[in-house]
């Protein structure tokens, strides 16, 4: 059984729709993508899911079972991280895990004994009783997500859960997310890294204006929608495309003062890179970025 499986799923605001009726399911022990820029639709789509917002129309079942009728029993066997750490600063960090456990109804034997083990899960062991305002961002991260599986959640719901923080504490947190769904847990992650989707999602959906545009796995995107090789040129001249010559079968995309060249085989467009002045490349093989990119667009949208 799919963990979360929404069919036609709608939401709109009066008269604007936020959310066009979109298809797509979780499998258990699997973590899924949700991406788009700003306003694609993603938080509201995560606010339906979590119960907190119903949809206008459509189906949506987490655990088989049907939102919003069964919003309190969906909300027990999930764990949130939210976009922003919101941690009581008047407790200790064991303390903001206690209070939290209470809100599940959990004993004291019981949850004092998960406590320890989330602790040493995100490597906060020895900060047991420390002040919230001590910790630093990303071991605020790091509790944030503890306090989300105090319940011993099935489905846990990421809402960009590395924004901000340092390369060693997002790595962490990607090994920390990786354990678990060794151990049979769901994550539904959404994030504008998309090193972090590639890393951590079996599979991904692109929201664009509310529509879903795209979905397959990282590698499966990035094989249909574009060429393997990638060469990033950047020139002072304005129009760095004419600098090259007209190769066959690759294909370009100009930004600002880059030209994105896709293809197959560029060693020989590499080798007349090299024989100009001016120009510096990056040579590197084609990532979810490129695919994103394509799809949503280079510019800012107004």
């Amino acid at each position: 059984m799919d963990i979360i499986r929404a069919t036609g799923l709608r939401k709109d605001y009066g008269n604007t729709t936020v959310v066009k009726g979109i298809d797509f399911s979780v499998r258990p022990g699997t973590c899924f993508g949700l991406l788009g820029p700003n306003g694609a639709g993603k938080t509201t789509t995560l606010r339906m899911i979590l119960g907190l917002c119903p949809a206008t129309s459509g189906e949506l079942r987490i655990f088989g079972q049907q939102l919003p009728a069964y919003s309190t029993q969906v909300r027990a066997r999930t764990g949130v991280v939210p976009q922003l750490d919101n941690l009581d600063p008047d407790f200790t960090v064991a303390e903001n895990l206690a209070i939290y456990a209470s809100y599940f109804g959990i004993e004291h034997s019981v949850s004092n004994e998960r406590i320890r083990q989330l602790l040493e899960f995100v490597n906060l062991s020895d900060r047991a009783n420390a002040r919230i305002g001590t910790l630093s961002g990303g071991m605020q991260r790091r509790l944030t997500i503890a306090r989300a599986l105090v319940n011993d959640p099935e489905l846990v719901v990421l809402d960009e859960p590395t924004t901000g923080l340092d390369p060693q504490a997002r790595h962490l947190i990607w090994q920390r997310l990786r354990d678990l769904m060794t151990v049979g847990k769901t994550l539904l992650l959404t994030t504008h890294y998309m090193e972090e989707a590639e890393r951590l999602c079996d599979e991904l959906a692109i929201m664009e204006q509310g529509e879903i545009i795209a979905r397959g796995s990282p590698s499966d995107l990035i094989n249909q929608h574009v060429l393997p090789e990638v060469v990033e040129l950047r020139s002072q001249q304005k129009d760095a495309h004419n600098l090259i010559g007209d190769y066959q079968g690759l294909e370009q995309e100009q930004a600002g003062d880059t030209v994105y060249i896709y293809g197959h085989d560029v060693q020989a467009l590499l080798q007349q890179m090299d024989t100009i002045s001016g120009v510096n490349y990056v040579h590197r093989p084609a990532n979810l970025e490129d695919v994103f990119l394509k799809l949503t667009g280079r510019e800012l949208e107004e």
